[in-house]
């Protein structure tokens, strides 16, 4: 949809190996094979493969961060002692990720930064997006019986068939430290979740 397009401009110009054309939860869905893919046509002089880890040789990892692939590093990212990446993560250049924090199956944009301690599963993170500390990005609705997501974005309500997705956040976008981003969560560029902040656009 061409709101998703200029949501995550920033994003398909870090990764033009993206097809624009696809929602942004295809592209999570399809990592595994995209990444497998950039792993075999890889130059070890620019990337370090270890297992199912593409890892440029620019980014910087401290001792203690655990890489379950496939995951993808991006020059100048760093990634701080006992955070957890797995299952499809991408890292776009220049991004940060703090200690203790856990990302699952995600796309995080050029320069974006988790503080500490958050959780970001099943999302795609524009340009410039900032997680204070202790900010979760839930994925998943665990108190309804019926877990379907639901995605409402400019006056319209869309069905991914997933029950399995988490945030889609525009460029610029702050979230302040423990704030909580229900499953399904759609915000635009520069928008701003306070501190201790619910975001539930799926009330039922």
């Amino acid at each position: 949809m061409p709101e998703f397009h200029r949501l995550f401009h920033s994003v398909a110009q870090a990764l033009p190996w993206l097809d624009v054309a696809d929602e942004p939860w295809r592209w999570l869905g399809g990592l595994p094979d995209a990444l497998a893919a950039l792993r075999a046509a890889a130059n070890p002089e620019e990337w370090v493969l270890d297992g199912e880890a593409m890892i440029h040789r620019g980014a910087t990892l401290e001792a203690g961060a655990i890489l379950k692939g496939p995951v993808w590093i991006g020059p100048g990212c760093r990634v701080a002692a006992h955070a957890y990446l797995r299952g499809g993560v991408v890292l776009c250049p220049g991004a940060t990720v703090g200690p203790g924090c856990e990302i699952k199956t995600s796309i995080v944009g050029p320069g974006s930064r988790l503080a500490h301690f958050n959780f970001v599963g099943d999302s795609v993170l524009g340009a410039d997006v900032n997680l204070e500390a202790g900010s979760i990005l839930a994925n998943h609705w665990n108190e309804r019986g019926d877990k379907t997501i639901r995605l409402h974005v400019a006056g319209k309500v869309l069905l991914p068939g997933l029950e399995k997705l988490g945030a889609l956040l525009g460029d610029g976008v702050r979230v302040g430290a423990n704030a909580v981003l229900s499953p399904g969560t759609v915000l635009g560029e520069g928008a701003v979740v306070p501190r201790l902040g619910l975001v539930d656009q799926d009330r039922i």
